[in-house]
């Protein structure tokens, strides 16, 4: 039997939910999924309906014509008299905190994989007949060759002994998206497995940006990522779109497996191109085996393909190994998308409906800016939970209104970069004796831009490196020049005099990073002597490496 609603097509993050009190939670039978971008009307949603539901909403959109909705502010709160289908549920804390704090994982795993030293043992009570066995039984239902060797023992003992805290975070935030992946895998032909390929890649931070620029869950590059027809601009960035991005990625995979006629050489191809691996096939003499390759490849490719067996033994055998996650009996939880008609921010959006900007940046991470563009022949939409979608949808007319007021009557909240930034963007080559403040002053932008856009983590440059920018549209580069301050741009990261943040209830290094733009979670951890992930509400935190 055909589903009533065709344009419900893919399963999202299976994000949880707590039932709010005396309220009773959906069936975890229940088999929600996420709704593909389409423009939401009063109309098309009365074709699904009957009887007196549907005598109701024609009814409501007679009345919504001749009586303009109004927004009207309650109280000082901020909140906005927006009346629709109240919110069943909220997200879980516990799980939206986990979220963010995942986020340092994906430096610790490119770290891992790209330092990993394949041939050193390491003791641990795993014996290697039992290894043998369970090797050849993960081999019998996978096309990818998994076969045991000493190298392959040795990183499975390494994760197990120095890891074990990765992989438990992982086994929790799988549940997020191992869903999607699968669904998406399964539609391009793809092995189930390849989903594992995300935790080497990314530790499943869509907002991951490895040191040579590659970008979301499945690292793209920016060329890659452009020739797979995902968006990179300014404002957005669908590499960090866990949908597209996953979609792209299986098109670049197949890709890769119709040339080498192999999974393993196609992972291996995935991580260090095409091109070198078949310099290795030469180079080997013509063998086209990963394992006979290996010494030809570049060294973090050397450990990729490893570090992805790895990973896929220990999450089909977690429980043998004492391997944990946080397991929670939830619903789906649906979500639904519709094209934005104006440029909104994060901040609005919230304020406007009652959903946390923390909810949205997870179910929109591609947006860089917390801010949704409007550009003419581009589609942008905003995903929210379908019960919030019903308020935005009910009152859109009256939202774009307030919106658009809002920006006319005091100053732009918004970054001050161009809106159609792309057509403007340019590719710096780093000379002798620039500096960051030295270039943001040139091109009239911000230290802390640059280094966002180019994903740095700190104030070095070296000479010839490439750096994206979008000069200031409102100002010549003379003129700025002329009236900018050197000193106020070699210090971006610290805004109107603030040194300290003072550690809230929910705070994380990770959240409070992201409120600082150009701070790093390293940077505080350095600035602070703090070694951990551990923060105490009250806590006083440096925001620059300056005396206390």
């Amino acid at each position: 039997m055909k589903n009533f609603l065709p344009f419900l097509s893919l399963l999202i993050f299976a994000l949880p939910l707590v039932a709010q009190e005396n309220d009773s939670a959906p069936s975890h039978k229940d088999s929600l999924k996420i709704t593909e971008a389409k423009e939401i009307s009063l109309d098309t949603a009365a074709m699904d309906m009957k009887g007196v539901a549907q005598m109701e909403l024609m009814e409501a959109e007679t009345d919504l014509k001749d009586n303009p909705l109004v927004l009207v502010k309650k109280g000082d709160k901020g909140a906005y008299n927006l009346e629709d289908n109240r919110l069943a549920a909220k997200y879980d804390s516990l799980w939206m905190k986990e979220l963010y704090e995942i986020a340092a994982l994906s430096d610790e795993m490119y770290d891992e994989v790209s330092k990993l030293d394949v041939e050193k043992p390491y003791e641990y009570n795993l014996p290697t007949d039992t290894l043998k066995a369970r090797l050849a039984r993960l081999n019998q239902k996978t096309p990818f060759n998994v076969v045991y060797n000493p190298s392959l023992e040795n990183v499975i003992k390494s994760f197990l002994t120095r890891k074990r805290d990765l992989m438990n975070r992982m086994l929790t935030v799988s549940q997020f998206y191992f869903p999607l992946f699968e669904q998406e895998f399964d539609n391009h032909d793809i092995p189930l497995e390849m989903k594992y390929l995300a935790i080497v890649e990314s530790a499943l931070n869509p907002k991951a940006r490895s040191r040579v620029g590659a970008t979301g869950l499945w690292q793209f590059m920016y060329g890659t990522g452009k020739e797979h027809g995902l968006d990179v601009s300014s404002y957005v960035d669908e590499r960090s779109d866990p949908i597209k991005a996953t979609r792209a990625a299986c098109e670049y995979l197949n890709r890769m497996y119709k040339i080498f006629d192999d999974w393993d050489l196609a992972l291996a191809a995935y991580n260090s191109g095409p091109g070198n691996v078949n310099k290795a096939i030469r180079r080997s003499g013509g063998y086209k085996n990963y394992w006979n390759l290996r010494r030809n490849l570049p060294r973090e490719t050397a450990g990729y393909v490893p570090a992805f067996l790895a990973t896929m033994y220990l999450f089909e055998y977690a429980e043998e190994h004492g391997l944990r996650g946080k397991k929670v009996e939830r619903p789906y939880f649906e979500t639904d998308t519709i094209h934005v008609k104006s440029l909104i921010t994060f901040d609005q959006i919230s304020e406007l409906i009652g959903i946390s900007t923390e909810e949205l940046e997870v179910l929109n991470p591609s947006y860089k800016l917390k801010v949704i563009p409007f550009i003419k022949g581009k589609d942008y939409t905003l995903r929210l939970p379908k019960k919030a979608m019903g308020k935005f949808v009910t009152n859109e007319v009256a939202i774009y209104a307030h919106v658009e007021k809002e920006l006319k009557s005091k100053e732009s909240p918004l970054p001050a970069l161009v809106k159609a930034a792309e057509a403007n963007r340019i590719r710096y080559r780093v000379r002798s004796g620039d500096y960051l403040g030295k270039i943001a002053e040139r091109y009239g932008v911000r230290v802390s831009q640059i280094k966002n856009w180019n994903g740095l983590r700190n104030n070095s440059l070296r000479i010839g490196q490439r750096l994206t920018i979008y000069p200031r549209g409102s100002r010549g580069v003379t003129k700025v020049a002329k009236n900018s301050s050197p000193k106020k741009s070699l210090n971006p990261v610290v805004v109107s005099g603030d040194k300290l943040h003072t550690v809230r209830s929910g705070d994380s290094l990770w959240t409070i990073s992201r409120k600082y733009p150009g701070i790093t979670i390293e940077d505080l951890r350095k600035w602070n002597g703090i070694s951990g992930n551990s923060l105490k509400p009250g806590m006083k935190l440096k925001l620059c490496d300056c005396p206390s």
